[in-house]
């Protein structure tokens, strides 16, 4: 079989994407007879065709189902790496840490330890909000990333810094305030707040429905929230109920909520990652800067919800 370019795995996968020939030239910006030819090379390349064709439809053929996934896994590793190349190249370039805004504070405390070893590059913190910083890391645009539950590690290594428990915060006047200790099944139909657009991962974890063995009620959404004051808020006003971290009920004490420890849900974990098999020495540094806080004690669990 003849190489594979990259351009014609793009052209493929945007073909797949649309199931249009017409709709895929145009979002590649090139005329329709090349992006057929780029297509027929493909299949000749692999010897088997990847388009049935009518005058009305395209649909995928079984090996185009299979070449899909790993197709858009190639493109994505292939322009990340061109990425970390141009930054690598240059004179100087900063390490590009990413993180979501929940962990900041723990980013800032690596990023003073980072600083304090000789040689160590300039760091450029990203904080991303809801964007998850590991799909930065594996496109190329961050060199490393915190990443907290739930999170996704594929195309990466990670190590964990930092453990918690979950604890569920109730209204004080819940039918269930007095309890010492809940488990997930005893808020079984119960309304948990939600954020909109969130990844099914991301719903299913701040609703305690991550790990088997799941609720036999439905999920039940309360209101849209953003962030650990809105949920707070909306617990307090008998609207919901909500897992959050620990550290929560620390750092936000009131009379008008509870938290209660819940014996079988899944804890809060915070890691850093980095791509897979990197060799940047810069990159070690900010490993081995987050690793040896973590060994120290160095972390305080600062809140983080979704």
């Amino acid at each position: 079989m003849n190489n594979v370019e990259i351009r014609e795995l793009r052209y493929f996968v945007t073909v797949a994407e649309e199931l249009s020939f017409s709709r895929a030239a145009q979002r590649l910006g090139i005329a329709q007879p090349p992006l057929s030819r780029s297509i027929r090379r493909l299949e000749a390349k692999l010897g088997t065709p990847l388009f049935e064709r009518t005058t009305r439809l395209v649909t995928l053929t079984a090996a185009a189902e299979e070449l899909l996934d790993s197709s858009r896994s190639v493109i994505t590793a292939f322009d990340a790496a061109l990425r970390r190349a141009r930054r690598t190249g240059g004179a100087r370039q900063p390490l590009l840490v990413a993180a979501r805004s929940r962990d900041a504070g723990l980013l800032a405390k690596i990023r003073a330890r980072y600083e304090s070893m000789p040689g160590r590059r300039p760091l450029s913190a990203m904080v991303t909000g809801w964007q998850d910083p590991a799909v930065l890391v594996r496109r190329g645009e961050a060199d490393a990333a915190l990443l907290s539950s739930p999170f996704d590690t594929a195309g990466l290594d990670a190590e964990p810094l930092l453990t918690e428990p979950r604890v569920a915060v109730l209204p004080a006047g819940h039918r269930l305030a007095g309890r010492r200790r809940l488990r997930r099944a005893d808020l079984a139909g119960e309304p948990f707040p939600y954020r909109p657009g969130a990844e099914p991962a991301m719903t299913a974890y701040w609703s305690g429905r991550d790990q088997n063995p799941l609720p036999r009620r439905p999920l039940r959404h309360g209101p849209a929230v953003c962030g650990l004051a809105q949920i707070l808020e909306v617990v307090a006003l008998g609207r919901a109920v909500a897992f959050v971290p620990a550290s929560a009920a620390g750092s936000h004490p009131r009379a008008d909520l509870v938290y209660l420890p819940v014996s079988d849900l899944s804890p809060r974990v915070v890691a850093v990652a980095w791509p897979r098999a990197a060799t940047a020495p810069y990159i070690a540094d900010f490993v081995r800067a987050a690793e040896d806080l973590a060994e120290e004690g160095g972390f305080t669990a600062s809140p983080g919800t979704p």
